[in-house]
């Protein structure tokens, strides 16, 4: 297998690895397409094993990321997934290689994920053993792994306010999304939309648009999350089970 990195030229000739199949989130697939063009203007990459399948990584410079980090010269992984029949085989591996090589003039590299394995989260055990350290955390789990190519650099933080683990609005359920995730759209835009309607609760809905609005997050994470009374619930798009539990 070799590697592939997507560009303007071949984004819409190739795949983007997630939803490949799942025609519910067609809408957001093409949409996250068109985020991906966008910021391939900003030094984004998105580099995949040439196969039809989850294997891929995504990571911009800090500069340019979405995410409410303070640094400079690091470069942030953003999604990172090997799945299925392509995993135990060295991917991530090489993957990880080509993010470092693409960040060699930098200082380093960093990555938002938690205590555990959790969806859609970098798995905080492969980035331990390929030389990550946490450096920064916040509530209620979230963990800032970074790792540093140049030992004299200063390593860059979760922003200050970023670290609540709370939401403002303290009513009903409250959703953040962007369209860096394909499936984020259909999920949390229509499924979470009606059953917060079947349950009579209030709904606020928050669209991250710009790295501006993705920066001012009370979390450090912008792909998905859901609020219930201002308290995290879950980063998954499958939020019912979970709001289920607290409600009932």
């Amino acid at each position: 297998m070799k590697l592939l990195k997507l560009t303007n030229n071949n984004i819409e000739d190739e795949h983007i690895c997630c939803a490949i199949s799942d025609k519910k989130s067609r809408g957001g697939y093409q949409k996250k397409k068109d985020w991906l063009k966008s910021e391939f203007n900003n030094g984004y990459a998105f580099q995949k094993m040439d196969v039809r399948g989850k294997v891929f990584i995504e990571y911009v410079p800090i500069e340019n990321s979405w995410l409410p980090l303070k640094g400079s010269n690091f470069m942030v992984i953003n999604c990172f997934w090997v799945s299925g029949q392509f995993k135990g085989k060295g991917n991530g591996k090489i993957l990880l290689q080509q993010c470092i090589k693409d960040a060699k003039k930098m200082d380093g590299i960093v990555a938002i994920s938690s205590d555990k394995k959790r969806p859609f989260m970098s798995d905080p055990k492969f980035l331990k053993h390929h030389g990550f350290e946490i450096i920064d955390e916040a509530p209620p789990f979230f963990k800032l792994w970074g790792l540093k190519t140049n030992a004299k650099a200063s390593y860059p933080m979760i922003m200050n306010s970023a670290k609540s683990g709370t939401c403002p609005d303290d009513k009903g359920i409250t959703a953040y999304y962007s369209n860096t995730c394909p499936f984020s759209d259909y999920y949390t835009n229509q499924l979470l939309r009606e059953y917060a309607k079947n349950k009579n609760i209030p709904f606020t809905l928050k669209h991250i648009k710009n790295k501006e609005e993705g920066r001012k997050m009370p979390i450090p994470w912008i792909i998905n999350s859901v609020f219930y009374k201002g308290e995290l619930v879950t980063l998954e798009m499958k939020a019912e089970r979970h709001l289920d539990k607290i409600i009932t």
